[in-house]
């Protein structure tokens, strides 16, 4: 396929960009590790709430490859357009969201962004209220392993927009 291919017709945006670098293909065995590390970081949680914990990290760190696949499996797990768009702005749409989905989108925030290189206790203590001990340890490692996915996705500069919901998982 050409660039054209892959642009709406009437868009004004620039052509599309290639990856730094094909970091798979270059550390093949780090990306199994980290194909691994998602999977087992994703047992136990609702599949739903999974996704908008990953959204959310990728607006976060800019992660455009991410947003791209996660908001499609979102879609495909039973997500609604609307709390998807509305997460960029979940402190004003709180009312879109269930406690425990806060909990973990706030959760979701302090780890990323780690603002004055910690999390803060009322945020913890409020995902602790609201996750048995065990599924809160598995949401803590799906918002840090989404995080090291985003970092990849943004440094090698991975190209969105080819993803479709069913192919293999980061």
């Amino acid at each position: 396929m050409t660039t054209n291919e892959h642009s709406h017709p009437s868009s004004d945006h620039a052509p599309e960009h290639s990856a730094r670098l094909h970091w798979a293909q270059l550390a093949p065995d780090v990306y199994k590790a980290m194909v691994r590390l998602d999977a087992a970081s994703r047992k136990g949680l609702d599949p739903v709430l999974a996704e908008l914990v990953k959204v959310r990290a990728s607006q976060l760190n800019h992660c455009a490859f991410c947003l791209d696949m996660h908001t499609k499996d979102a879609l495909a797990a039973g997500e609604s357009v609307e709390r998807i768009v509305q997460l960029s702005a979940w402190e004003e749409s709180r009312h879109f969201y269930t406690e425990k989905e806060i909990a973990a989108i706030e959760l979701t925030d302090a780890v990323t962004v780690l603002t004055d290189g910690f999390v803060p206790d009322e945020v913890y203590e409020k995902a602790a209220k609201h996750f048995e001990e065990a599924e809160l340890a598995q949401l803590i490692a799906a918002i840090t392993v989404i995080n090291a996915w985003n970092r990849f996705g943004v440094t090698t500069r991975m190209v969105p927009g080819h993803y479709t919901p069913g192919d293999s998982k980061h």
